[in-house]
C-alpha cells in the first residue's frame, strides 16, 4: 500500500503548482509640455504664486475626498474563492456530514477564560463571531486519514479580525497546557503555534491536541485552526480528526485560498 502521507504531500505539490495567479503591471505616462516661442530679448515671466486661500481651498478639497472603498464581495464571489476537493485531490471528497468528534471532545469547559473561549470557537466554528456581510463555506473529508477540513470565507471588519488574530497569537503561552472537562471526563489540551506561509494581509494559526478517553479508549484529537485576512474578508480553516492531520494541508490550503480570494477581489474591482 502506498504510504498516505507521502501520497498526500505529492498531491499537495501538484495543488501548489496551480496557485500562481497572473498579475498585470500598470504603466502611467507622464504629461509633457511644449514651450512656446518668445520674442528676442523677452524672458518668460515667472508664474504667479498661488494665493493662500487657493492653496487652502485645494488642500481642503483634497482632504474632503477620501479614497473610495473597494466594493464588497458578493456571496457568489465568495463561493468562487472557496477551495474544492479538486485542489486537494484523492482521497479528499465533499463531506457527508459534520464530524462527530466536535460534540465528543470540543464541547468542553475549563476555568481559564482564554482557553474556554478557544474551545468554544473550535466547537461553534465561529472564531470571529457573526459576519458583517455574506459568507461561503465548504466542508471536505479525507476518507483515508478520517479527518475533516472546514473552510469558510466571510466578510468581517478588519479591525475586529486583527484583534482576534493578535489574541490567537497569545494562546500558545496562555493555554500551552490545560485540562478541559467533557461529558466523557477530563482531557489534556495542548496548544502550540502553527507557522503559515506569507499570505493575505494578516494571519495566525494554532495546532490544538486533545488527549483523553473517548468511548473507553485514549484517543488523541488534533485540530489545526488557521485564519487569514484578505482586505475586508477573512478565511477561517479548521483541519482536524483522530487520524493523521497533516500541517502541510493546512499551510497549502491557506496559501491557495488567500491567492484565490485576492484574485476574485481583483477581478471584481476590474468589472466595477
Amino acid at each position: 500500500m502506498t504510504h498516505a502521507p507521502a501520497a498526500a504531500r505529492a498531491l499537495l505539490g501538484s495543488a501548489l503548482s496551480v496557485t500562481a495567479l497572473l498579475t498585470t503591471a500598470a504603466c502611467v505616462a507622464a504629461d509633457r509640455e511644449v514651450p512656446r516661442a518668445l520674442p528676442a530679448g523677452v524672458s518668460e515671466p515667472p508664474p504667479p504664486a498661488p494665493s493662500a486661500s487657493a492653496s487652502s481651498s485645494s488642500a481642503s478639497s483634497a482632504g474632503e475626498r477620501p479614497a473610495p472603498s473597494p466594493p464588497a464581495l458578493s456571496e457568489a464571489q465568495l463561493r468562487a474563492a472557496l477551495i474544492t476537493e479538486t485542489d486537494l485531490g484523492e482521497p479528499w471528497m465533499t463531506s457527508r456530514g459534520a464530524a462527530t468528534w466536535r460534540d465528543g471532545v470540543l464541547k468542553a469547559t475549563t476555568e481559564n477564560p482564554d482557553c474556554r473561549r478557544l474551545l468554544d470557537a473550535l466547537y461553534t466554528e465561529e472564531l470571529f463571531g457573526t459576519p458583517s456581510g455574506p459568507r461561503a463555506t465548504v466542508t471536505l473529508d479525507d476518507t483515508y486519514n478520517d479527518t475533516q477540513l472546514r473552510y469558510q470565507v466571510a466578510a468581517h471588519r478588519p479591525a475586529d479580525v486583527d484583534r482576534v488574530l493578535a489574541w490567537l497569537g497569545t494562546l500558545p503561552e496562555r493555554c500551552e497546557r490545560f485540562e478541559a472537562t467533557t461529558g466523557a471526563g477530563t482531557h489534556l489540551v495542548e496548544v502550540s503555534e502553527l507557522s503559515l506561509p506569507e499570505a493575505g494581509d494578516a494571519r495566525a494559526a494554532l495546532r490544538v491536541r486533545v488527549t483523553g478517553e473517548t468511548g473507553g479508549e485514549a484517543t488523541p484529537l488534533t485540530v489545526d485552526v488557521a485564519a487569514v485576512r484578505v482586505g475586508e474578508d477573512v478565511i477561517t480553516l479548521t483541519n482536524g480528526g483522530f487520524g493523521e492531520v497533516l500541517p502541510e494541508v493546512t499551510r497549502a490550503m491557506t496559501r491557495l485560498g488567500a491567492d484565490r480570494l485576492t484574485e476574485v477581489a481583483r477581478q471584481g474591482r476590474v468589472r466595477v
